[in-house]
């Protein structure tokens, strides 16, 4: 079993995806935060809080969960767009076994992204008001919006190969993942708050504090994102099981 992990482990570095990936998602991350500092400066010209400040910029890398979902995404749906997924059953030993193997790499993945993300985001307050009257000031929220922040990017990396093994054609998987994080889950929650606390994206939100008034409590967050991959695992062997593959 630990060769078989170690050959998707892999499979998912294997190539340069994961390098634009990452690299548009720190980008965006550091747009975001400069954007978002810019804002809240404007709010309070003679200097902001500077403890929301330090939670503000670490809560900005909440965003590096979408790359390591697409990651994931990518690794799990490109042996299906080329059809070496009967192949990698064969020399596994089985579906239960190749299944088992991927969703521990990705997970494995998503940790990483976390390691990194958590670094940036560590960092951040500290880079961002060099130079300002404002110092950055950690406190406990911090800390607990940091831990967040990496326990989101892990959950994002297995629900992003969850979806890929659930829709298995790599565009419509992408497409899917982006419309529900920035589309399904933000506009629901607008729209109908009652239903749209409980997506997935919402929860994560939750989790990383996200600061919407109508969004759960953290600890029910993390119950709903537990039934949400509880669910999707369920329904992603099933299908891997008993569908024929390519």
């Amino acid at each position: 079993m630990r060769d078989l992990v170690r050959a998707e482990w892999h499979k998912i570095w294997t190539g340069r995806a994961w390098w634009g990936v990452t690299a548009a998602a720190v980008l965006l991350c550091v747009t975001a935060e400069a954007g978002l500092l810019q804002q809240e400066l404007a709010k309070t010209p003679g200097g902001g809080d500077a403890r929301a400040l330090t939670s503000t910029l670490v809560q900005g890398w909440f965003m590096v969960e979408l790359a390591a979902a697409v990651v994931a995404m990518l690794a799990v749906t490109r042996e299906f767009t080329n059809g070496a997924i009967s192949r990698s059953v064969l020399l596994s030993g089985g579906r239960g076994r190749l299944l088992a193997a991927k969703l521990i790499a990705v997970t494995c993945c998503g940790a990483v992204f976390a390691l990194g993300a958590g670094v940036l985001a560590a960092v951040s307050p500290w880079v961002f008001l060099a130079g300002r009257t404002q110092r950055p000031e950690w406190t406990a929220t911090a800390t607990w919006t940091l831990l967040g922040v990496m326990l989101v990017i892990v959950v994002g990396a297995l629900w992003g190969a969850l979806l890929g093994l659930l829709i298995r054609q790599q565009v419509a998987a992408i497409l899917v993942l982006l419309i529900s994080t920035w589309l399904v889950g933000e506009g629901l929650l607008r729209l109908v708050p009652a239903i749209g606390k409980f997506t997935i994206d919402e929860a994560m939100a939750s989790v990383y504090r996200g600061g919407n008034d109508h969004l759960l409590p953290i600890p029910w967050a993390l119950v709903v994102l537990a039934v949400w991959i509880a669910v999707s695992t369920v329904a992603a062997r099933a299908l891997f099981l008993r569908r024929d593959l390519p």
